[in-house]
């Protein structure tokens, strides 16, 4: 499947874009099929190849969530923006999940082998009594 999405390039720190047509399963940064765009997030300047955009797509290529958005905000397709979630940078370099996806953890029940561990540790603790 092929993949509409952002190869970053640029100086340290300085980051530009390239909006590349790719296989899904290449690393963003390899081999690309076509050069479709630029953007630039400093300036907030975008450039895109509109005909061949709408061409892929109409093919069956996919757009990347931020591409996505960017593709609207501009015009060249219509829709609705898609959310986009980042890690915060803590989580990201702990490999932590996002806060959202831990809220949903602390208020679900708790599962089956939590409750027969608690139940199991119990007349564990009343032995080690009567032996004292």
């Amino acid at each position: 499947m092929l993949a509409i999405r952002l190869a970053r390039v640029g100086k340290n720190k300085r980051a530009q874009f390239k909006i590349v047509l790719q296989e899904h399963t290449v690393a963003p940064g390899g081999r690309h099929v076509e050069i479709l765009g630029s953007y630039d997030p400093h300036l907030k300047k975008s450039t895109f190849k509109a005909e061949r955009i709408q061409y892929w797509i109409s093919q069956g290529a996919k757009t990347s969530d931020t591409v996505h958005n960017l593709l609207i905000s501009n015009n060249v397709i219509q829709g609705e923006k898609r959310k986009v979630k980042l890690p915060t940078k803590k989580e990201a370099e702990a490999g932590e999940m996002p806060a959202s996806e831990k809220k949903d953890e602390k208020t679900a029940a708790p599962s089956k082998e939590a409750e027969v561990k608690k139940t199991e540790e119990k007349p564990v603790k009343e032995k080690v009594d009567k032996e004292k």
